[in-house]
């Protein structure tokens, strides 16, 4: 027998945390949605994830009544290390623009979203296949999948909107005429590991040294996350734990003596990396948000935290137009997220291309980055830029007249 559609105020592609917050925000808002996601929950929960949630992001969880858990398990950072020239140089968060930054793995952000849903009754749907997405200029768009039964389904929803990651199929349903890509392939890439050890320091440490650039996280107390700069196509299977540790200890070597605490490595693997935003953020009923709509570097710890603050904006947009009327809400929701989408590609550039050293460096353009490192930790003005963007420019420092302006110019 044919099935009967399921109908939805919002039909949601993708599981991960912006869809799932996304729905959290709607539910509040008295809005159904249904998502969908081709993974199970424990595929997600099993995918180790690094996660650095800017002030406005720890807020959004603990505001909204998802979890207070990242204020119970997760580490306020104050600031982070610049180290270059063998030594490190604190750029202090609290002290420039009176935020810090939260230590909170995105694996842990899913667990919370994916808790939250289950005891709010929220309809999420793990593990499905063979997702299409169709009728998107129209006013009933559909989500057609099947479940884990193998059996077909469908969802009729008033707006879609597309959480699915870069390789998602909503983004790709835009007819190549309607979209415009702009992107940018990075040279290196990370070389990341996960090892068995006591934190090597209290707070991050960027590392830009002659054999390229490392970065210094932490996970737990007896688990730490580490990355180094390497080719894109680095075999992680030559690398014995002997020759990662000398490696990233040459890196981070000085005449102040830092050193790395040193364990087994659990887990090698190398995370490839580029610039990419699609525009416009709506295509008919269908709207972006996430991944889906844009990626940038790991450097600047901005992917996360761009998805968070897209699907807050798009909760309002979506209140507005379902509950009010307001069709235009849904026009002005992607000009709005892309001024934080592209002061976020600069920031992540900016980082990413002082910090690396890019093949066939010259000595001159090693000593310009060094001069440039030098100038943004020996001026107030140049840390406090660091140290705004890196915090996210929170919505309690933001006067908003850029952003009005940018509105503006795209209407």
């Amino acid at each position: 027998m044919p099935h009967t559609p399921t109908r939805t105020a919002v039909g949601i592609v993708g599981a991960g945390p912006a869809g799932l917050m996304l729905s959290h925000l709607l539910a509040r808002a008295g809005i159904d949605s249904v998502v969908v996601d081709h993974r199970t929950r424990a595929e997600i929960e099993g995918t180790s994830r690094a996660g650095i949630l800017e002030a406005d992001s720890a807020r959004l969880l603990t505001d909204t009544g998802v979890s207070d858990r990242v204020h119970r398990e997760g580490r306020p950072h104050d600031g982070i290390e610049l180290r270059f020239g063998g030594e490190s140089h604190r750029v202090d968060f609290r002290a420039l623009v009176g935020e810090s930054v939260w230590l909170y793995p995105q694996t842990d952000v899913f667990i919370d979203l994916a808790d939250a849903r289950a005891r709010d009754g929220g309809d999420v749907r793990f593990g499905v296949s063979d997702t299409q997405v169709v009728d998107l200029t129209g006013e009933r768009p559909g989500i057609l999948y099947s479940d884990a039964d193998g059996v077909a389904r469908e969802i009729r929803c008033d707006i879609l909107v597309g959480a699915d990651g870069s390789r998602g199929v909503c983004r790709s349903a835009v007819p190549e005429a309607e979209r415009t890509h702009f992107f940018r392939e990075y040279p290196y890439a990370w070389f990341g590991v996960l090892v068995e050890a006591p934190p090597s320091a209290p707070e991050l440490v960027y590392t830009h040294s002659e054999r390229g650039f490392a970065l210094i996280s932490q996970r737990t107390e007896s688990v730490q996350r580490m990355y180094f700069q390497c080719d894109p196509d680095e075999d992680p299977a030559l690398w014995p734990d002997d020759r990662i540790w000398a490696e990233l200890q040459e890196r981070v070597r000085g005449s102040d003596g830092f050193t790395l605490k040193e364990g087994p490595v659990t887990d090698r693997s190398v995370l490839r990396f580029r610039s990419f935003v699609c525009e416009p953020m709506r295509y008919g009923s269908m709207l972006l948000a996430g991944d889906a709509a844009h990626t940038v570097p790991p450097t600047g710890a901005k992917g996360l935290n761009l998805a968070l603050a897209d699907v807050r904006l798009l909760a309002e947009a979506l209140e507005q137009a379902l509950t009010k009327g307001d069709r235009g809400a849904l026009d002005a929701y992607g000009p709005r997220a892309l001024h934080r989408v592209w002061r976020a590609q600069h920031f992540s550039y900016w980082m990413t291309t002082m910090l690396h050293r890019a093949p066939g460096a010259t000595d001159f353009d090693v000593r310009r980055q060094l001069g440039e490192l030098a100038a943004v930790v020996d001026s107030t003005a140049g840390s406090t830029y660091l140290a705004e963007a890196y915090t996210g420019w929170s919505e309690g420092r933001r006067a908003g007249r850029s952003e009005r302006r940018v509105q503006d110019a795209w209407q």
